[in-house]
């Protein structure tokens, strides 16, 4: 069972008897948890409730401490122990037990998804072609997504979204060779190595290989798209790309990546669409595709536009299960707005597969 950091605080703060200040310590010690970064020994706030922009651990310490020991405004004490309290609090703070480190699931890093042959050949391909696979531990048949990071094809590093993490399902992250050291369509085929692995080995993890879901952002969208609509890429490694059981690009071009262009000296507000756009592989045998980007009045170069006609003409192909959610609000690539949409499409899919 996942104890949430909010239920496993607001126990802890109910032992000590007063709800009152239990909510503003469960809002307090939220603040810490979520929105710190570690530097050194020292707490950096984003909202910072008391007007802190850098505190050493030990100054936190004593202001959970002195807060603990003061009175309630209904005239009761805390029955807990302050010191205790302030422990417990700062074990939270601290990450030691429930923070991330859920001892329900593991984070294997740096997982090399190419061959040995080519890793030993290219030093570029052994540092690039790695994968991180965060997975439910002591279960068996779990969904996993395969996450593609951003970047325009020149930028980014995998991590697993907090937005996926310990809802279980496992998350592979994958990192892959960026452009000006490589040009197009190597991009595409390390994405198809690294799906191809996660086919090949999820399940000596516990996962199920029927309910593999690739997803990504930006130009992991188009990676995503690129990789589950143009069947020659898995193709190479003996792969249907129908196997996929879903696929959910975030903001991702659907027209020949700006990138890709940039190589042929096209410049990005002159769209085409060759082999190399997911427009050009529509068809209606393809897995569940769902595409999702932010405001149409703040997304990049027309994105939501691009991916509206792509749904459109997949529908006119006579996919069946193609379409498109718009964020509203929300600007180029809403990574933890959209999270959940994408958790609700796995979960959505699963059931059809039942």
């Amino acid at each position: 069972m996942t104890v949430t950091i909010e239920a496993t605080m607001m126990a802890i703060l109910r032992l000590a008897g007063s709800r009152r200040r239990g909510g503003f310590l469960l809002e307090y010690g939220r603040d810490i948890i979520e929105n710190r970064v570690m530097i050194g020994r020292a707490s950096v706030f984003n909202r910072n409730f008391f007007n802190t922009k850098t505190k050493p651990a030990f100054a936190l310490e004593r202001e959970v401490f002195a807060f603990a020991a003061l009175p309630a405004r209904n005239g009761t004490m805390l029955d807990m122990k302050p010191a205790i309290l302030v422990a417990s609090i700062l074990s939270l703070v601290g990450g030691l037990s429930l923070l991330g480190q859920d001892p329900s699931y593991s984070l294997q890093k740096d997982i090399p998804y190419q061959t040995d042959d080519l890793r030993k050949a290219d030093p570029y391909i052994a540092e690039r072609c790695v994968l991180d696979l965060y997975a439910p531990k002591n279960r068996k048949g779990f969904s996993t997504i395969v996450w593609f990071h951003g970047g325009g094809l020149k930028n980014g590093n995998k991590s697993v979204p907090e937005g996926f993490r310990e809802k279980g399902v496992a998350v592979v992250a994958i990192n892959y060779r960026l452009h000006p050291k490589v040009k197009a369509p190597v991009y595409i085929q390390d994405a198809a190595a690294s799906v191809a692995w996660v086919f090949e080995n999820i399940e000596k993890y516990g996962g199920d290989a029927s309910r593999i879901f690739v997803s990504g952002s930006s130009a992991g969208g188009y990676l995503t798209s690129m990789v589950g609509l143009d069947k020659r890429w898995l193709g190479t490694h003996g792969i249907d790309a129908n196997r996929i059981a879903g696929l959910i690009p975030l903001a991702g071009h659907t027209i020949t990546h700006f990138t890709v262009r940039a190589e042929r000296g096209i410049e990005g507000t002159k769209p085409i669409i060759d082999d190399l756009a997911p427009l050009y592989h529509v068809r209606a045998d393809a897995p569940p595709f769902l595409m999702i980007t932010g405001d149409r009045e703040l997304e990049m170069l027309g994105r939501y536009e691009e991916n509206a006609y792509m749904m459109r003409m997949m529908r006119v192909a006579g996919h069946k299960d193609a379409r498109i959610m718009e964020l509203d609000g929300y600007g180029h690539s809403p990574r933890d707005a959209a999270a959940p949409l994408i958790l609700k499409e796995v979960r959505r899919v699963e059931k059809m597969l039942k």
